[in-house]
């Protein structure tokens, strides 16, 4: 198909805003939300399997393994949970539960079955409904 045999595009359609026209107030860092998720993803994962092995192995932990997942929450909310709603109150509930468990020092064994089983139903939520298209310009 040689260029000439395309279809020509109308004079006043762009392919692409020039990054002028771009509001700066409205710019956000799009190319920070993987690695958010990412460090986020394995912060959870790294507390989560602590806690876990504590719950199956019979042992005590100390705080920093809660204080781990949550800030791991805390920052997959945040690059991961499109409306600022959620994910506002996700991460102020998720600091919240961090602080108050590093403020009270130690972790009982009713503290790592909510933990366990709070991760269990959010991660049949999230494996069992369908994410939004993604609506980018």
């Amino acid at each position: 198909m040689a260029p000439t045999d395309l279809p020509e595009r109308p004079h006043n359609q762009s392919s692409a805003p020039p990054s002028s026209d771009r509001d700066p107030q409205h710019d956000d860092d799009h190319h920070l939300h993987v690695p958010g998720m990412i460090v986020g993803s394995s912060l959870v994962f790294l507390g989560f399997l602590t806690i876990f092995l504590s719950i199956s192995g019979g042992f005590e932990i100390d705080y920093k393994p809660l204080v781990l997942y949550f800030a791991g929450l805390a920052i997959w909310a945040y690059s991961a949970i499109a409306n600022p709603t959620l994910r506002y109150t996700v991460i102020t509930v998720a600091i919240t539960l961090g602080l108050a468990i590093a403020h009270y020092g130690e972790v009982h064994f009713w503290h790592k079955q909510a933990v366990f089983w709070a991760t269990v139903v959010m991660v049949a939520y999230f494996m069992f409904t369908s994410a939004a298209p993604d609506k980018r310009e």
